[in-house]
C-alpha cells in the first residue's frame, strides 16, 4: 500500500532554516507528481509546492524564493528546504503524491514546523 513518511519538521527561530523530507513507497513513484501542503491552527489545508515527475518544481506566492523542493526518483523521496521562516509558516506539513489530473490522492501524516 502507499506510504508517505515525512521528517526534520520541529522549532526554529524567525530567518531560521530547516528541512522537510518524504520517504515515498508503495507505489511506482517516478509517475506521480509530488506535492507539500500546510494546515495552520485554525485554517485550511493548502499548497505549498509541487514538483513533477521530472523535478520541476512550482511555489504558492507566500513562499516564492524562500522555499526549495526536489526529489529523488530513485531513493523515492521528496525534500522541502525551508528558509528565512517567519512565524506565518508555522503549520503542520504534510507531503502528497499526486493521482489523476496530479491532484493530491496520498497524504503522509504531517509534521510540526513552529516558528517563533
Amino acid at each position: 500500500h502507499v506510504q508517505l513518511v515525512e521528517s526534520g519538521g520541529g522549532s526554529v527561530q524567525a530567518g531560521g532554516s530547516l528541512r522537510l523530507s518524504c520517504a515515498a513507497s508503495g507505489y511506482t513513484y517516478n509517475r506521480n507528481c509530488m506535492a507539500w501542503f500546510r494546515q495552520a491552527p485554525g485554517k485550511e489545508r493548502t499548497l505549498v509546492s509541487q514538483i513533477s515527475t521530472f523535478g520541476t518544481a512550482t511555489y504558492t506566492d507566500p513562499v516564492q524564493r524562500r522555499f526549495t523542493t526536489s526529489r529523488d526518483n530513485v531513493k523515492k523521496t521528496s525534500n522541502l528546504q525551508m528558509t528565512s521562516l517567519r512565524t506565518e509558516d508555522t503549520a503542520v506539513y504534510y507531503c502528497a503524491a499526486c493521482g489523476p489530473q496530479d491532484q493530491p490522492s496520498f497524504w503522509g501524516q504531517g509534521t510540526q514546523v513552529t516558528v517563533s
